[in-house]
């Protein structure tokens, strides 16, 4: 086993719904947000100190204690092991979950029959991708990643870092108008928690329109 571990919560109650779980952090990520509440995540070739054997030692002596084990990072797809590693939890009698940006939509569908959530995050409208993420990328593999999770079974939500720095208020409606429009019912808008972001610009009537469609 190969998957690159850059650290690990060994108990959360708010990033698999519904379940007690672990977070293990998968090491590197092709996007440079700026927001990033992870950096130290980013360089995927940045020595780590967790050998996955820690990893599957600390989750066999929380069997019967915790529901599932959650994947995020970095980005989890980035890394070829990431179907072995959760076949090997799953194997512990887990569920599992994953935390992705959907820059990989091809190796997003080799795990997703192994998924019972996913937490996608959607950065911004296409047009603003490329900015945000600090890559040149466009949002095309993100949108193909969102279609796949639509047409199949498996639960998911998508979830929005927002600061009024980021992108404008209309565009944040533009936004929630596009992805009910795709198909998606379950949208989490996060705060973004930084020094430098400006405060929330958003009124009870512009939380209505963004709430409109997700409840």
């Amino acid at each position: 086993m190969t998957l690159r571990v850059g650290g690990i919560t060994p108990l959360t109650t708010i990033d698999f719904p519904g379940h007690l779980a672990a977070v293990v952090y998968c090491q590197g990520c092709p996007w440079r947000c700026t927001y990033c509440h992870n950096p130290e995540l980013l360089d995927a070739t940045a020595q780590t100190g967790l050998a996955w054997a820690q990893v599957m030692r600390l989750l066999e002596r929380r069997v019967g204690l915790l529901d599932g084990v959650v994947f995020s990072g970095g980005e989890p797809t980035l890394q070829n092991a990431i179907g072995e590693a959760m076949d090997a939890v799953r194997a512990l009698g887990f569920r599992i979950a994953l935390h992705t940006g959907g820059m990989y939509p091809e190796r997003l569908r080799a795990v997703l029959g192994r998924l019972d959530w996913v937490g996608l995050d959607i950065k911004a409208l296409p047009e603003d991708y490329g900015r945000i993420t600090a890559s040149g990328s466009d949002a095309r593999r993100t949108d193909a990643s969102l279609d796949m999770l639509v047409e199949s079974a498996v639960a998911f939500e998508c979830r929005t870092t927002w600061h009024a720095g980021l992108f404008s208020v209309d565009a944040l409606l533009r936004l929630a108008r596009r992805l009910h429009a795709r198909g998606v019912r379950h949208w989490t808008l996060q705060e973004c928690r930084s020094t430098d972001a400006p405060a929330w610009q958003l009124d009870e009537p512009v939380l209505a329109q963004l709430r409109e469609g997700f409840e």
